[in-house]
């Protein structure tokens, strides 16, 4: 429920292209100020308190309601470290109108999930209730206000909810100790230098976590939860007349207060030398180096400001494209670099570089950095790159405007939150299409160059470098660094060449084949095609969304058809011809063929199936086709991508054995797989297996029969649309009619209760993960019941080990069940803790699932019933459900029509069957149970 705001801003644009209006337009003001949306209404009340109004329908009969407090841990006093968090879990344990735990038990009652549908963050400057619920009960909805009204003033902090909820606080911060937060500790102090945010991350101090008292926390709560500091945002499907309303009535009454506290904004002060957080740490998995240009806060409410941050996002766009194009040579200097612009914290703005790199790496990659910043300050940018990406830019804001009507309620409350709490304007997707399109064809390559100079400077400029801490690992000096910066300036460094081919993407068209047999589906609005090569295609034409196709194929086979010899081979060929390109068109070639559209096709091998997976807006569908047809037949042999992969996948394992959780999860793997052989952990030796020519063979022959592939086809779009395109690029795809199926490959959990124990670590942690196995019959109606145990037993866990003991942050509980290559089950119970109370947590969960044995009657079954129900009505409406639903049906050789049957299913399941299921499936007599110790702790 914590959310650190990240110091990392990565900007990334999406592809696409849009036919631009002449640029001979009248001028526009570029000082005058940018209007606000006309769909939302925005209003202050007397009291000072805010509120944002916007009817939006997706998702259907939901409400996406915020409460928005403009106060975080940055105002915290020095007794006070991690209250403002701590006031935020103390929201969920008591109010006067919802006393201990009943609200989230209500919410749940009425199907909304703690954690996805209900939850709030603090951060440095601000916190944020999020509440989505149903409008289609008007008392739900008045409900829900007073549960808003009861956050924002009537939060009770009974002594004896603190006392249990102080545990569930402390258990959040034992659970983000590690390595990053280590190197955080170091690194923060130097960032934030002179500054109030240097020493009050939201998360607090153990210490005074330890000791807060119900009126320190009240003390806080009076002094920032007050109305000239809070807003409401509520979006979504309702009656907007109503829901003003509701508005006025709970929240107009909140008294002010007489003499509030100033509430600051804390600055982080200038410096004109540079500053350096050089850190390491033994648990440490990766190196990287990162430079800050720390910059003046502007206020982003011109038109003129709105054309600058065009220019600024194309400079970002440009600069990555290049840094991702020095990641695909044989010997990258880094694994990855970044470069992005943005608000820091609430009172600064920063440029930021930075890389990760290999161990050894870290002078080189900062080379390349700055190299290649450099490079623009010096030649500029291209006058095609910007082109390409001026047409990425626009296709982007295109696409978000086509999908205006279509977007989830959730986007436009955290927009109206920022703008509420950071002055962000808000004038609508179709102003802003406006405004892209005047101004896009209008920004030339001078302006955009200009960037270079202005950001890259020597004042206010923070170096942070982190890596392992081991042996033959040393971080340079500050001398050394400021070396690099130096050694740049004097290199001599050519203009980049922008090399961009003018051929079509399928040189020439293949023989189309035909559809030789067509179904129609009519429950589902699904049509199936079989094709003349064998191939199936099931089409599902959508309205949920106005801009998205999505592509799923699949055949068996996968990786349990190669030998254990070639198995590393197997598993990376999809990736190694991802990274390869196809036909003549390497990675990088093809990215700049695709400038102006957006389409996206990856081929894909996993255990059992090989196939695709991908998207596209509908007016580039005839390229997703395109790209499937070229990955089937022309994938491409690049031995620099190819070693790229290899050495950069290696580096970013080099330190993975030395985090405590890779050490853990490795462990549960090779106990539940009895220590098979494609169940290994992954390390940099395992991957000296890579074999280009074999994984290219293995690729070759998982796709060279089409016959037994089944297409699915999701989305916007109309099957007479397609059906040419299916005819020309899939149906003429070869096959060779061989009969083939997956492989087992006897991978096997053990029988009895096998316990093991890992000791990793210097934190106070521990993990725990308890796995049943074992066989099942396969049908969707045992696979819904595991999942309704799942849910069952989550919320007692939750109860008794998180609100009743404060021993954990959350439990985590999943029941699945599998059909191939076996049919068996896995029911999973997970959860981290103190290493002293482990055991202790433990012994309660056993003591819960007998209890649910035994259970006559069960109050969380209707819980989890009204969840999935109103699960079920959201997911009915997304494109990515029913893939994912057909797709699955397709491989069973069911029914396509058995989506319509999850309704029933849910209604169908009694406590009676639930307690059932628990002892035939929850034996205690057979279980996986792996735990984490740190290494100091008692044996």
């Amino acid at each position: 429920m914590m959310r650190v705001r990240r110091v990392l801003v990565l900007l990334a644009l999406m592809s696409g292209v849009v036919a631009t209006r002449s640029s001979a337009q009248a001028p526009l003001p570029l000082d005058e100020a940018l209007p606000v949306d006309s769909n939302v209404t925005v209003d202050t009340l007397a009291n000072g308190f805010r509120y944002y109004l916007r009817v939006n329908r997706r998702p259907e009969n939901r409400a996406e309601l915020h409460l928005i407090v403009n106060a975080g841990s940055v105002l915290e006093d020095d007794d006070q470290r991690g209250l403002a968090h701590f006031v935020e879990h103390m929201a969920f344990n008591g109010t006067e109108n919802f006393p201990e735990h009943e609200l989230v038990d209500y919410l749940e009652r009425i199907g909304m999930r703690f954690g996805p549908d209900i939850n709030a963050f603090t951060s440095f400057d601000e916190t944020v209730y999020m509440l989505q619920v149903p409008t289609d009960s008007a008392d739900i909805m008045r409900t829900a206000f007073r549960i808003l009204e009861d956050w924002a003033h009537r939060q009770t902090f009974d002594p004896v909810e603190v006392d249990k909820e102080r545990g569930v606080v402390i258990e959040e911060w034992r659970l983000g100790r590690g390595a990053d937060a280590r190197i955080i500790d170091q690194q923060f102090p130097v960032l934030f230098k002179n500054s109030r945010y240097a020493d009050r991350l939201p998360i607090g101090t153990r210490e005074t976590l330890e000791s807060a008292t119900p009126k320190a926390l009240e003390r806080y709560y009076r002094d920032w939860y007050r109305p000239d500091l809070m807003a409401l945002v509520a979006v979504g499907d309702f009656d907007p007349d109503e829901v003003e309303s509701l508005i006025h009535r709970h929240f107009a009454e909140i008294p002010e207060i007489a003499e509030p506290r100033e509430r600051p904004l804390f600055p982080v002060p200038d410096h004109a030398e540079t500053l350096f957080g050089l850190a390491t740490d033994p648990e440490a998995t990766s190196t990287d180096v990162r430079v800050y240009y720390k910059q003046p806060l502007r206020a982003f409410v011109t038109v003129g400001a709105y054309r600058q941050s065009l220019v600024e996002r194309l400079y970002n766009s440009m600069l990555n494209a290049r840094l991702f194009e020095l990641t695909q040579v044989a010997q990258p200097p880094f694994l990855f670099g970044s470069s992005g612009q943005g608000r820091f914290i609430r009172s600064k703005e920063v440029y930021f570089l930075g890389a990760a790199t290999s161990d050894s790496g870290i002078a080189m990659g900062l080379v390349a950095l700055l190299t290649e910043a450099e490079r623009v300050a010096r030649h500029g940018f291209t006058t095609s790159e910007l082109e390409r990406h001026k047409i990425q830019l626009l296709r982007r804001t295109e696409r978000a405007y086509a999908e205006r009507e279509k977007t989830n309620s959730a986007a436009y409350a955290y927009e109206y939150s920022r703008s509420f709490l950071e002055g962000d304007p808000i004038p609508g997707i179709a102003v802003e299409y406006e405004l892209t399109q005047r101004f896009a064809p209008t920004i030339q390559v001078d302006e955009v160059n200009r960037l270079a100079r202005e950001w890259l400077t020597n004042q206010n400029r923070v170096i942070l470098v982190s890596a392992p801490e081991k042996n033959g690992v040393s971080l340079p000096s500050q001398d050394s660094l400021l070396h690099v910066f130096e050694s740049v300036v004097n290199l001599e460094i050519a203009p980049y060449e922008d090399g961009a081919t003018t051929e079509p993407l399928v040189a020439t068209l293949p023989a189309p084949g035909t559809i030789v047999a067509a179904e129609e589906i009519a429950e589902i609005g699904v049509t199936v095609w079989r094709l003349s090569n064998g191939a199936q295609v099931i089409l599902k034409p959508t309205d949920f969304k106005d801009d998205e196709v999505l592509l799923r194929a699949s055949s068996p086979g996968g990786t349990s058809l190669a030998a254990d010899s070639d198995f590393i081979a197997a598993v990376t060929a999809a990736t190694v011809v991802d990274n390869g390109g196809v036909g003549d068109l390497g990675l990088v070639d093809l990215q700049k063929k695709l400038a102006g559209k957006a389409v996206r096709v990856t081929p894909t091998i996993g255990s059992l199936y090989e196939g695709f997976s991908g998207s596209a807006s509908p007016q580039d569908i005839e390229t997703l086709f395109q790209l499937t047809y070229l990955y089937t037949t022309a994938p491409r042999r690049d031995e620099a991508a190819f070693t790229s992969f290899k050495s950069r996948i290696q580096a970013f394992l080099a330190n993975r054995d030395a985090d405590p959780m890779s050490a853990f999860q490795d462990t549960l793997t090779a106990v539940l797989s009895q220590h098979h052989f494609r169940a290994r952990p992954s390390t940099p030796e395992l991957y000296e297996e890579m074999d280009l020519d074999k994984s290219l063979a293995f690729y070759r022959d998982r796709f060279a029969d089409i016959g037994d592939f089944t297409f699915v086809l999701v989305g916007t779009f109309e099957p007479d649309v397609v059906r040419p395109l299916v005819e020309t690029y899939i149906a003429s795809l070869p096959s060779i009619d061989r009969t083939e199926s997956y492989r087992d490959v006897g991978m096997r959990p053990p029988s009895g209760v096998v316990e093991t124990v890992v000791r990793r670590g210097v934190e106070p942690q521990s993990q725990t993960q308890i796995v049943f196995t074992g066989p099942i019959a396969y049908s969707e109606e045992n696979a819904h019941l595991l999942q309704t145990v799942a849910g069952v037993l989550e919320i007692r866990l939750r109860e008794k080990l998180r609100e009743d003991m404060g021993g954990t942050y959350g439990v985590n509980v999943t029941g699945s069940v599998s059909r191939e290559p076996t049919e068996d089950y896995a029911f999973r119970i997970g959860f981290g803790a103190d290493p002293q109370r482990l055991e202790e947590l433990v012994d309660v969960v056993f003591e819960e699932i007998d209890r649910l044995k035994s259970s006559e009657s069960m109050e969380e079954l209707p819980k989890v019933v009204e969840m999935q129900r109103r699960e079920l009505e959201t997911n009915l409406k997304m494109n990515g459900y029913w893939l994912t639903s057909l797709v699955t049906a397709s491989r069973a050789g069911a029914d396509l029509r058995r989506v319509l049957d999850t309704e029933q299913l849910i209604g169908a399941v009694t406590a009676a069957m639930v307690r059932e299921a628990a002892r035939k499936y929850l034996r205690t007599d057979n279980y996986v149970r792996v735990s984490l110790y740190p290494e100091d702790a008692a044996r």
